[in-house]
């Protein structure tokens, strides 16, 4: 739930639009879905309950609000469900938090053991600490990683417009995209404005679509100001699994996934691309290797660079011979390994196929 959906125009929090989604998300609940609700809003809830003694920078501002507004935000949370006799666990965390595999195999735990005991897992980044250059684009980024390292079925990414158009959604000529495919060219669309409360916008949440529906979940971005639109995206979508034809009463916009998901460890990798610790740069064959539907393994061979310092299994950057971002991967051995064997045949591979992702 984007900030855009659970705010006023005076930037307070919209507290009947939250019960309207809790009630909803109740719904699902009793039907037997696990949800796992991902939601801004914290320093909205703040901003109406702190009035600053001075002028706050940004830092500053980010850090009362949300630390003042997560206790509001919660609480509020925790009443609304209360009334349908479900429980609420709060969950913060932060980008460091995904840059190990035991931090990111403690945090899916923690959630398989609330979802086990029909808690449902209510979670925001921590704001109150989480102020470097580490910080998480926005929820839209937050919800990605964690639709992947839970195995989702999907991702509803709710915001204040219906979807994606082909032009700006304010334009009477723009019309809806209803589905997006893998390597669909949206460049024209995408506006790379940022909404009125939140940190992304549409091009954040596209990016993080494509890359989760490449990972087998289908991404939905849909209007959350609309009346049952998650429980209509669910029938929806159980009616588009069981073959038959989606009516057009609810818009929005439906990335297909892929039908060849990743396994847990290329999940993880694709998401933790801002801890690499260092370079590969590969020649154009290598590059035409790895993107075909072959699998290829980056081989000595067709590495002309090695760039920065790691060590065996630190994450490091793909690279191509024009500077293009090819992919992530996880390191077979050491930078000096890898620039003392560069160029040469016959030589173990420095970043295995089984944990190397490739961008689209």
């Amino acid at each position: 739930m984007g900030s855009n959906v659970l705010t006023r125009p005076d930037g307070t929090l919209d507290v009947t639009r939250m019960s309207a989604l809790v009630d909803q998300i109740a719904t699902l609940h009793r039907e037997g879905v696990e949800v796992i609700l991902v939601s801004s809003g914290a320093v909205a809830a703040g901003r109406n309950e702190v009035h600053a003694q001075h002028k706050l920078d940004s830092v500053d501002g980010r850090q009362l609000f949300s630390a003042v507004g997560q206790v509001k935000l919660i609480n509020r949370y925790y009443e609304l469900f209360r009334e349908h006799g479900i429980s609420v666990g709060q969950v913060l965390t932060m980008k460091e938090s995904f840059s190990t595999r035991r931090h990111y195999l403690n945090q899916k735990n923690c959630m398989t053991v609330m979802l086990e005991n029909g808690v449902i897992p209510i979670v925001n980044e921590n704001d109150t600490v989480s102020v470097s250059e580490l910080m998480f684009t926005d929820n839209d980024e937050l919800s990605g990683l964690i639709a992947s390292m839970m195995n989702a079925k999907m991702l509803i990414l709710l915001t204040n417009v219906d979807g994606i158009y082909t032009g700006s959604p304010a334009d009477p000529q723009a019309v809806l995209i209803p589905e997006i495919g893998r390597g669909q060219v949206l460049d024209g669309f995408i506006q790379a404005s940022r909404s009125s409360f939140g940190r992304g916008g549409m091009l954040t949440k596209t990016s993080i679509a494509r890359k989760v529906a490449d990972e087998g979940i289908a991404v939905v971005i849909a209007n959350g100001k609309r009346e049952q639109v998650l429980t209509d995206i669910l029938q929806a979508e159980e009616c588009r699994m069981a073959g038959g034809t989606v009516g057009q009463a609810l818009p929005y916009t439906r990335f297909i996934p892929s039908a060849s998901p990743a396994s847990n460890i290329r999940k993880w990798i694709a998401h933790s691309e801002g801890f690499a610790k260092g370079e590969l740069h590969i020649n154009r064959q290598a590059v035409e290797m790895l993107e075909s539907d072959m699998a290829a393994s980056i081989l000595p061979i067709g590495i002309t660079a090695v760039e920065g310092e790691f060590e065996k299994d630190d994450l490091v950057r793909i690279v191509g011979p024009d500077g293009r971002p090819v992919g992530v991967g996880k390191a077979n051995c050491t930078s000096a390994k890898a620039r003392e064997d560069m160029g040469q045949h016959g030589k173990k591979p420095v970043v295995h196929y089984d944990y190397l992702y490739i961008e689209n």
